[in-house]
């Protein structure tokens, strides 16, 4: 027995078939944590920072720094994170397949095989349902009824809309602008019809300034990657870009200059944000020109000067809500 005991000992170990390439000695609690890990990163944490866009209404209405605005807010940042989180799981699931042959999606852990498509199915299902609900339990109808049908549009969009010219730009749009008015609703703060305005040019900007940059980057391989593309032309994309800046800034200026000063000797700090806003366009065309312009968020976090821009635009609006 003792002979046995000292003979196994000496025999190299065995790798684990379950373990991932490289990993083939990792501690057991490391490959516990793979999945869980593997399902945070499909549902883009990076991506979370669309959903500050819910504190957009609060703020255009001066109601931003308060304890019971605050923790509103934190809640429907949650709930819309968890909402944005089930279409995330669903859309990898169904895109598996064809984010394989694409040079960044393939990455994804679902079209990598870290989690398994049912599972990304059934997760994405109930985060689908439950979102709604709780919101409406913890906020309130109108705000759970928005929710509901930002899910519904943008399953819808997974499972056809993205594939109908035109309407996959509104209905990516729509998601931004949902996400800006979300804030509003949770604390019942009456919508300006030039913030929706602004809010939904904007919002169209970027998207169809992320379209033409794939396109433009995609050129060689767009039945491999997007097959819509192929339905557009560099040109239109150009246009529908170009066309929706115009409108966002014209929208902005007319919401500027509809009100005068705020009071006996304060400066107009709501005319003065038009600098810093149009200023902020200008950069982010430059990256829309170039075809770099990819997801807004990532934009934001890798152009220092474009974080600054929108800074020095949050410090002027600031002023103009506490009518300095």
């Amino acid at each position: 027995m003792a002979e046995r005991t000292a003979l196994l000992k000496d025999q190299p170990r065995q790798p684990d078939p379950s373990a991932a390439p490289g990993d083939a000695w990792a501690p057991r609690p490391h490959r516990l944590l793979r999945l869980p890990l593997a399902l945070l990163r499909t549902a883009r944490p990076h991506q979370w920072i669309k959903n500050v866009l819910v504190a957009a209404a609060p703020a255009a209405a001066g109601r931003l720094f308060r304890l019971h605005t605050l923790s509103q807010l934190a809640l429907v940042f949650v709930l819309f994170t968890a909402a944005a989180a089930a279409v995330y799981l669903i859309n990898d699931a169904r895109d598996a397949a064809a984010d394989r042959a694409h040079p960044d999606k393939c990455h994804r852990p679902v079209a990598a095989g870290e989690v398994p498509v049912p599972l990304a199915y059934a997760l994405g299902g109930l985060l689908a349902l439950l979102a709604p609900a709780a919101t409406a339990v913890l906020c309130n109808t109108a705000t759970a009824v928005l929710i509901a049908v930002y899910v519904v549009i943008q399953l819808a969009y997974c499972v056809r809309l993205k594939h109908v010219l035109v309407v996959d730009l509104v209905v990516v749009t729509s998601g931004f602008l949902m996400r800006a008015m979300a804030g509003g609703l949770a604390l019942r703060i009456p919508l300006s019809r030039w913030f929706l305005i602004t809010a939904g040019f904007g919002a169209l900007f970027m998207v169809a300034a992320k379209r033409y940059s794939e396109a433009v980057r995609m050129a060689g391989a767009k039945g491999e990657t997007r097959a819509l593309l192929r339905e557009y032309t560099e040109g239109y994309l150009r246009f529908v870009w170009q066309l929706a800046a115009g409108c966002a800034v014209l929208a902005y200026c007319l919401w500027a200059l509809e009100s005068g000063r705020s009071g006996a000797g304060a400066l107009p700090w709501r005319q003065l944000s038009i600098g810093p806003f149009l200023l902020a366009v200008l950069r982010y065309a430059v990256f829309a020109d170039r075809g770099t312009a990819g997801a807004p968020e990532d934009v934001l976090l890798r152009d220092r000067a474009l974080a600054a821009i929108g800074l020095g635009w949050l410090a002027v609006y600031a002023m103009a809500v506490a009518h300095v």
